[in-house]
């Protein structure tokens, strides 16, 4: 009788689960973006999802079931995490969502402790419109929301990007698709030369974009609010633009490089005229200090006078460009020694000629 008992309870405990026990032992905890990229919040909607009856803290507020798997999204509960302490709303109206964030936040961590937990990849993208735009980034996401993940919950989870955990399908259009490759390229030059973890996660808060829980306004204001951040952190490591005067026909122009990142950056610049009045210097392996402005004195030779521009380029060791180009403004008025040199060779040769022809005629009139 124990032995069938026993065989029993093997059997039940390896009997596979149906469709509808699978679906019952998962809890899914994604929501659309809520936070912009410049950190406030656009309205205060997230608030009531937390609470005990919102769409959010349903989810959490219930006895607690052993074997069930959990699967969320770093992207939102670092959102979460971010209305904990004092936060704004894009309509200026004011928050209150503090206690209601805390409290939601501890709940999570107690429910799914000792559970299993799996993490989305970062802000839940279209995983098959991921794979299409940016399949290396998506593997980023992948990784980035399980460290996220870990960090909130205070201990491991799992990420699994070929388990299927993934599901909708994004509504993006073909405007927002190019504008999302378009500043996730900008952020991946930027990369190779920054380690500012500012850059990292605005790198990987793009993916929000790509978010099937997005609708049409979504899209169009979390896209407007990407391209506006991405500008703005680009133009973090500059050089400045900037017009000159030369009156010598060797000259060093003092050049000024910005970085205003919270990390030392180390680039070539690379310095272009745009045709052959002026020969310029180049600069390499050059590294600008964090939040500073370092000053380089770019050697020019003036080969003829006239207005010419510059193209200062920013690029990393492999010569690849990574931010917008300068352009310096050189107006040389200097006559170059070779030049007076021929000027004054022909006067000189000019008056020998005049002074020839006036002895010459001297000559015929003594004759």
């Amino acid at each position: 009788m124990k032995k069938l008992i026993a065989l029993l309870i093997m059997f039940l405990v390896v009997l596979p689960l149906s469709p509808a026990q699978a679906a019952d032992s998962t809890v899914r905890i994604t929501s659309m973006a809520h936070q912009t990229f410049t950190g406030e919040f656009r309205n205060d909607d997230l608030a009531q999802k937390l609470t005990p009856s919102g769409s959010l803290g349903v989810l959490v507020y219930t006895p607690r079931v052993n074997n069930k798997t959990w699967v969320i999204d770093a992207a939102l509960v670092d959102e979460v995490i971010a209305m904990t302490v004092n936060y704004t709303l894009a309509n200026d109206a004011v928050p209150g969502g503090t206690e209601i964030a805390i409290a939601w936040l501890k709940q999570l961590r107690d429910i799914t402790a000792d559970q299993q937990v799996v993490a989305l990849a970062y802000g839940n993208p279209d995983v098959s419109l991921a794979k299409e735009l940016a399949p290396s980034e998506l593997k980023k996401y992948y990784a980035f929301g399980k460290t996220q993940l870990e960090a909130a919950l205070g201990r491991q989870v799992r990420s699994e990007p070929n388990g299927g955990w993934s599901t909708g399908t994004s509504g993006l259009s073909n405007t927002l698709r190019k504008a999302y490759s378009d500043n996730r390229k900008a952020l991946t030059k930027l990369s190779r030369v920054v380690t500012d973890p500012e850059l990292l996660m605005l790198r990987a808060k793009l993916s929000k974009l790509l978010s099937p829980q997005l609708d049409k306004s979504g899209r169009e204001f979390y896209s407007a609010s990407a391209t506006s951040v991405v500008a703005k952190t680009v133009y973090k490591l500059r050089i400045n633009s900037g017009r000159y005067q030369i009156t010598t026909s060797n000259v060093k122009l003092p050049v000024t490089v910005i970085n205003e990142f919270n990390s030392d950056v180390t680039i070539d610049i690379s310095m272009v005229p745009i045709n052959s009045r002026v020969v310029v210097g180049s600069f390499d392996n050059v590294t600008i200090p964090a939040q500073s402005k370092l000053q380089l004195e770019m050697p020019v030779e003036v080969i003829a006078p006239g207005q010419t521009s510059v193209s200062a380029l920013i690029t990393d060791a492999k010569g690849s460009e990574l931010v917008p180009e300068a352009t310096l403004t050189l107006n040389s008025t200097v006559i170059d020694p070779r030049v007076t040199w021929f000027t004054t060779g022909a006067a000189i040769l000019l008056l020998l000629a005049a002074v020839a022809q006036s002895v010459r005629r001297v000559r015929k009139r003594a004759k």
